[in-house]
């Protein structure tokens, strides 16, 4: 399928120019005459939807058998809608004004929505049948589509969007071939609708000097400068971790321990020194016998450690391991390690254990000596330092990345410059390069190169690229002839960076800029084919990490420490867990272009050990993550069973039906609720109030009348969960009492447990793909979405229906969509 005609019939004649804007008269005048065109099917569009709405609005009876087009609306809002919202009673809208005013596409979306949703007529009305309801959206979504295709209105992008934390990140690592933690940096940005790249316009006092400290490191690190003193750097695991078993990524035969990734500054030597986890006393916990700590680096052995309990020998240096305070004073090495990324593992040979014969299954976490106490020792934090002796760079990725090409004599130095400077500015700044633009980082590399040679030149030029406004801000601008409101298409280069910045999260690569500068992505096999492209590069695990963080609330789990008596056997392991087998479920759907019905209906899961253990699926053995076939009797499978999603809905010390139904309205249904009124009372939880059943107490809390208009909707759906506890376990029990899992949904459809939700919300497939496809076009555009963007989103959902709602038709609808490919002008 082509891209639509409308994005032609606005299309300006590009010059051969980086602009990409009309210049000569007679594009102008074409352009013009687009513009007389549009208006009058504009005009036209709206006489044909005024019409429909006055007939909505007027009272006549409509004979039987006539419910085809304009009169199936009439029939329909004169049975089902004009006793609540005929401006005679206290409805919230009232349907009669679209008689008296032009089109308010905004509130017609909002009746699209609400009767799609089954949330209009309210359940206790009078309800229509499928095939009334049907008639009814189909002729009013007809009409709205018609007149978003004659009359785009793409909405407008902000003209100025800083790169998140996150994207920086990545752009870093695109750009410099450099890992670095942004965290650690720059502040984190602030969400809107849902994510964190939409109200990222601001750049304070503040955060422009956090650039530029965030700018100088980097600038060492790429080109491995020479450093006056040694750094350190301390990674520290949390402390409710277990260590009594394997980690991933670490030799099998070991246990506990961690695996981090460190940037070596320069070739030279480097100090590691280990910290093991004491209790509140200072005595290291689980250290009743002798114990071995290996040291790796990129898995090869670099030195062994025997940890002993206090006052067995001396030490080879000799001081006397008598006390808890230097038992691990000698886990210190010093190794020669070349520059660049690489990954040191600290961990233990496991030794030989036998099973716990106990009357009580014994819980599988030991972190905390007076709970759950440790059987072994455990590693607290690695520092690590250097360089020491540095020697001269080497040719570490970074290095490669930057030094496309290296001066054979002093006379060659600013040529040199010149080239590097240019082809990181492309790449940084995402478009075709002029003088101008690396003017100011060439007039600091002369300037660094007064102060300490060629490479000192280039370090100091690459601080200007990454503060520049063009790296550090995504700009879209509007052609200088493009009148007010009036819908354009942008430019290439500001397409390939939407598509970068949708998919991966980073800068466009080569490939991409280079069909930008030769304007091909304009054509639809080459979109379609750059588009597949992009997802199945592993950069595209930026959707799985920011997207579904984001979407489905994971990035939360940090902030969430369930009730260590109620739940004992809840650990940062199994936090860990619930994260993958989430974001591995959604990958799985990205690599393999599946329906992404999947997500919802899976009979599958992804398990190690540990996450098998507490869902209580047998035969599944190892840290390793694996693809797991679930019998057709069990509890596990899509999203509302991921004990993520789970337990993010949940508060620490109970499960909560409002935030769960609330989940599924928001991120499945597609329809929120507003957000509560104020000084609204909370549920109360005091030990009096235990003598009733949580869902009495919630029936009580909607006895409100201000409460009942969004807990009618939320606590429903949330009842159906009951079955899940506040850590995702199945229980059957709750207080000695069966579990009551009978919940509604908006339509009235009863459901009974999490399998009849299930199926009552895949009966409307298209429900839950619309809302997928919101949450994907807002998270691509950069900005909430509009009544005007509701067609385009139909388009998507109607053009993916016919692949089965593959991962990938969602996306290329999404790019080859009104409000991705242009941009309305102030």
């Amino acid at each position: 399928m082509g891209l639509d005609l409308r994005f032609r019939s606005l299309k300006y004649h590009q010059r051969r120019s980086h602009s990409g804007y009309p210049d000569d008269p007679a594009s102008r005048s074409k352009t013009a005459g687009m513009q007389s065109q549009v208006s009058k099917n504009m005009e036209t569009s709206h006489r044909a939807i005024r019409v429909l709405l006055l007939m909505v609005a007027c009272q006549g009876v409509v004979a039987e058998g006539t419910e085809d087009g304009p009169s199936a609306v009439r029939h329909f809002v004169q049975r089902h809608c004009f006793d609540c919202h005929s401006g005679e009673n206290d409805g919230r809208i009232d349907l009669t004004i679209f008689g008296e005013n032009s089109i308010d596409v905004q509130m017609a979306e909002r009746i699209v929505r609400k009767v799609g949703a089954g949330q209009m007529p309210p359940p206790d009305a009078g309800q229509p049948d499928d095939s009334q309801r049907d008639s009814f959206l189909e002729q009013l979504t007809l009409e709205l589509d018609q007149l978003a295709q004659a009359n785009p209105r793409p909405g407008r992008t902000p003209t100025f969007r800083r790169l998140t934390r996150y994207e920086y990140q990545n752009a870093i690592r695109d750009l410099l071939s450099l890992q670095i933690d942004a965290t650690a940096l720059l502040p984190a940005d602030e969400v809107s609708h849902g994510f964190d790249n939409i109200t990222v316009g601001e750049l304070s006092p503040t955060l422009v000097n956090r650039y530029l400290s965030a700018a100088e490191k980097i600038s060492k690190l790429a080109v491995g400068s020479s450093y006056r003193t040694a750094e350190s750097k301390t990674f520290r695991i949390p402390p409710d971790v277990t260590q009594e078993e394997h980690v991933a990524g670490l030799p099998l035969g070991t246990r506990g321990g961690g695996l981090f990734d460190y940037h070596f500054p320069q070739d030279g030597e480097y100090e590691v020194r280990i910290r093991l986890t004491r209790d509140r006393d200072e005595h290291v916990e689980g250290l009743h016998e002798s114990h071995q700590l290996e040291l790796l680096l990129d898995q090869t052995h670099i030195k062994s450690f025997d940890v002993d309990p206090p006052g067995r020998k001396k030490s080879d240096d000799g001081y006397d391991l008598a006390t808890h305070e230097n038992v691990d004073q000698h886990l210190v090495a010093r190794f020669p390690a070349t520059a660049g990324q690489h990954q040191i593992g600290v961990t233990f040979i496991k030794q030989p254990s036998s099973v716990l014969e106990t009357k009580r299954q014994p819980l599988n976490v030991h972190y905390n000596m007076y709970r759950h106490p440790r059987l072994g020792p455990a590693v607290y934090q690695m520092t690590v330092t250097g360089p020491h002796d540095s020697a001269e760079p080497s040719r570490s990725l970074s290095r490669q990345k930057v030094f496309v090409r290296y001066p054979n004599d002093p006379s060659d130095e600013e040529a040199c410059a010149v080239e590097i400077l240019r082809q990181l500015a492309r790449r940084a700044f995402r478009r075709s390069i002029s003088d101008e633009d690396v003017e100011r980082p060439l007039q600091l590399y002369r300037e660094g190169y007064q102060e300490g040679g060629f490479e000192t030149g280039v370090e100091w030029a690459i601080s200007a690229v990454l503060v520049h406004p063009k790296f550090l801000f995504r700009i879209e601008t509007d052609p200088p002839d493009a009148m007010s409101q009036q819908s354009y298409l942008v430019n290439s280069f500001d397409l390939a960076s939407r598509l970068s910045f949708f998919l991966w999260s980073s800068i466009p690569d080569d490939e991409l800029l280079s069909l930008a500068e030769q304007n091909q992505l304009r054509d639809t096999q080459v979109l379609h084919q750059q588009v597949r492209r992009m997802l199945q590069n592993p950069k595209a695990n930026a959707l799985v990490s920011n997207f579904v963080g984001q979407w489905l609330y994971l990035r939360n789990l940090d902030s969430i420490t369930p009730d260590s008596r109620l739940y004992p056997d809840f650990d940062d392991n199994l936090r860990q867990a619930f994260r993958q087998e989430t974001e591995r479920c959604f990958a799985h759907v990205i690599q393999n272009d599946l329906s992404v019905l999947e997500l919802l209906s899976a009979d599958y899961t992804f398990l190690n050990e540990r996450l098998a253990k507490h869902y209580g699926i047998p035969h599944v053995y190892g840290s390793r993550f694996r693809r797991t076939t679930l019998p057709d009797d069990s509890n596990r499978g899509g999203l509302l069973r991921h004990g993520s999603v789970l337990m993010v809905t949940s508060y620490a010390n109970r499960t909560s039906p409002v935030l769960r139904g609330n989940w599924v309205l928001e991120n499945i249904i597609g329809t929120p609720t507003p957000p509560p009124p104020p000084n609204v009372p909370t549920l109360d939880d005091s030990p009096a109030s235990q003598s009733v059943t949580f869902r009495e107490r919630l029936a009580q809390h909607r006895e409100d009348a201000a409460c009942a208009v969004c807990h009618n909707l939320m606590d429903p759906i949330g009842f159906a969960l009951e079955n899940f506890d506040a850590v995702g376990r199945w229980r059957d029990l709750e207080s000695q009492s069966i579990v009551d899992a009978r919940g509604t949904l908006p339509d009235g459809t009863e459901v009974n447990g999490v399998d009849e939700l299930e199926t009552g919300l895949l009966q409307r497939p298209e429900q839950f793909v619309q809302t997928l496809t919101e949450k994907l076009m807002t998270y691509g555009l950069g900005r909430g979405l509009e009544a005007n963007d509701a067609a385009a989103v139909r388009r998507v959902v109607r053009h993916a229906a016919e692949q089965d709602y593959s991962f990938s038709s969602i996306i290329i609808g999404i790019v080859e969509s009104v409000p991705f490919q242009m941009r309305e002008a102030k």
